[in-house]
């Protein structure tokens, strides 16, 4: 059994963090056949940005919602919340770790109007661009914004079709969701 912190009354939010075990609340979901198992939410390492990266992310995704702020002495020290029915969590814990490329978080997308406005956003005030619909936000987290048509075109049996849409993903950076469709049509 993992040991509980308790941070005593420095602490102005008690709402807890998902736990696992019997007395885990919330943190456990129920199956159709009456078992259950743990969620499982990604914790986010910030170096003491994680109120403000918390914020941002909730004003960018229409679903999203602020959970809760832990404070210990008057300082934020985790948050937890939801965007698109995803629940985070995030931690202001130092300097010592950064993101990178081997964690990101895909967001399926029907427009490019959601994609632009998703990329326009996430990019904003320092993040950068990448490839084939990948960015890194201002925090330096990894994102990708991709249409779900994508995986159809080059999930396509049609060899040649399947081929154009991989080799006009490949050129983009932002996905240009008219030139994939131009260039799987062939035309």
């Amino acid at each position: 059994m993992l040991p509980s912190i308790n941070f005593q009354s420095d602490v102005e939010n008690r709402n807890s963090a998902p736990t696992y075990g019997k007395e885990a609340g919330n943190s456990l979901r129920t199956l159709d056949k009456g078992s259950t198992m743990p969620t499982i939410t990604p914790f986010l390492w910030f170096e003491s940005q994680a109120d403000e990266a918390m914020h941002l992310y909730c004003s960018i995704f229409k679903r999203s919602k602020v959970i809760s702020t832990t404070k210990v002495q008057g300082r934020v020290m985790s948050v937890t919340f939801e965007l698109e029915g995803q629940r985070f969590m995030a931690l202001n814990a130092g300097p010592m770790y950064k993101f990178n490329e081997a964690v990101s978080f895909f967001v399926a997308v029907e427009t490019q109007a959601e994609i632009d406005e998703l990329w326009e956003k996430l990019t904003a005030d320092g993040g950068a661009p990448g490839q084939c619909g990948w960015l890194k936000d201002r925090y330096g987290l990894s994102w990708q914004i991709i249409p779900t048509a994508l995986n159809r075109m080059i999930g396509d049996p049609d060899p040649q079709k399947s081929s154009r849409a991989i080799e006009a993903m490949l050129a983009m950076s932002k996905i240009d969701l008219p030139t994939l469709q131009r260039a799987y049509e062939g035309k």
